[in-house]
């Protein structure tokens, strides 16, 4: 098979830095036992393999007490546990017309058991008022959670985060951050900030494998488990230690995957977070940059002198999106990925609801000579037509 080009890093990072497989492995091969299930030198040594990452990613995150990141399989569950554990009957929920279905879809299930939400609509290009938001929480004096992606995953919009953060204290209710697109590669100051949850996936930004994720809870919140059951200590107690982060972290860890993640994580704090999102930052740039000058070509999401996350969407006039990325990928050799991206609210605030939209995602790895490849695969295309 021809080398692939991988340009689908916003749905997961490839190729991942050498030394991420390399721990993954070391800890299956070498200390594969249960993490705080025991006092042997191996159920040790992945227990300090476990906290390493937990300190790694406080380190990143300007977060003081690493147990108040509890570990996911992913970012979906980190957002259902708040969604699904912070709210009571009566408890209003406002969020934007571009999140994810991993926080749409738990809104939903929870309007039965007596939560109500509305969505703050976002303009063409993805932006979000924070004014609009800040009239949404006057007419709801109910509101107790604010629900904010930190970047579109379809059209990589940016959310003026800090400033959303400022309105939450202001009006003393608490703010939940989806960072699926943003973490490990835009400084996050969730402690400075005062961001009282945030999610993350392991698998993309951050470098690490899939099956690994986290979620960070304010010192300051009393949340309840979402799952119970074991967990190496106190195990005289039929119900689940209040301690953290024990208390959110039933059963047993993904500890070679959180051996890949911690490498991952080291390998952002190595290089230097400012430098990998430059690298990726031209690459946007330059897609955006040669896509716009190719006849029936249309782009989405904020303008080229604007920031953006990593992300790319755009269609081709004529020829529906998923065809696109079939032809790139069958006759040209570049992964991108096109559709609805899981966001089906996001789509009809861009008014792709129909089509969907081709998304190409640059990664640190990438090169310019794979975006000229790309590009000039998409001329063809064009030419075709």
């Amino acid at each position: 098979m021809d080398q692939i080009i991988y340009l689908d890093n916003a749905a997961s990072s490839w190729p991942k830095p050498p030394q991420v497989a390399k721990e993954v492995y070391n800890a299956i091969e070498k200390y594969a036992a249960n993490p705080g299930r025991g006092a042997h030198r191996l159920a040790l040594e992945a227990g300090r393999i476990v906290y390493g990452c937990r300190a790694a990613l406080a380190e990143l995150f300007h977060i003081s007490n690493p147990s108040d990141i509890v570990f996911t399989k992913n970012a979906t569950e980190a957002l259902n546990l708040p969604l699904l554990c912070y709210l009571s009957e009566g408890d209003h929920v406002i969020t934007s017309s571009v999140e994810h279905n991993s926080v749409i879809r738990p809104l939903e299930y929870m309007q039965a058991k007596g939560i109500t939400y509305s969505t703050i609509n976002a303009d063409a290009a993805g932006k979000t008022d924070v004014d609009e938001i800040e009239k949404e929480i006057i007419k709801h004096p109910n509101t107790k959670l604010l629900v904010v992606s930190h970047a579109s995953n379809v059209i990589g919009t940016i959310l003026p985060l800090e400033n959303a953060c400022k309105l939450a204290k202001k009006y003393n209710i608490k703010i939940m951050v989806d960072a699926a697109q943003t973490a490990g590669i835009i400084d996050i100051p969730v402690e400075p900030w005062g961001i009282d949850f945030l999610a993350f996936p392991g698998h993309k930004s951050l470098m690490g494998p899939q099956g690994t994720g986290g979620l960070y809870i304010s010192p300051e919140i009393n949340l309840p488990p979402l799952f119970h059951g074991g967990t190496g200590g106190d195990s005289e107690s039929k119900v689940m230690p209040n301690i953290r982060p024990d208390r959110y972290e039933a059963g047993t860890l993904n500890t070679p995957g959180l051996a890949g993640l911690h490498a991952g994580i080291k390998f952002i704090l190595d290089t230097g977070m400012s430098s990998i999102r430059e690298h990726e930052a031209g690459l946007t740039r330059m897609i955006m940059e040669r896509l716009q000058n190719i006849n029936k070509v249309h782009i989405y999401g904020p303008p080229i002198n604007e920031q953006r996350a990593a992300v790319v969407a755009f269609n081709i006039q004529g020829i529906e999106s998923n065809e696109v990325a079939y032809m790139l990928d069958k006759v040209y050799n570049v992964a991108v990925r096109a559709g609805m991206h899981c966001s089906p609210i996001g789509h009809r605030t861009i008014g792709t609801l129909e089509q969907g939209v081709v998304r190409v995602s640059p990664g640190y790895f990438n090169t310019k000579e794979e975006i000229d490849i790309f590009v000039d695969a998409v001329n063809d295309i064009v030419e075709e037509l």
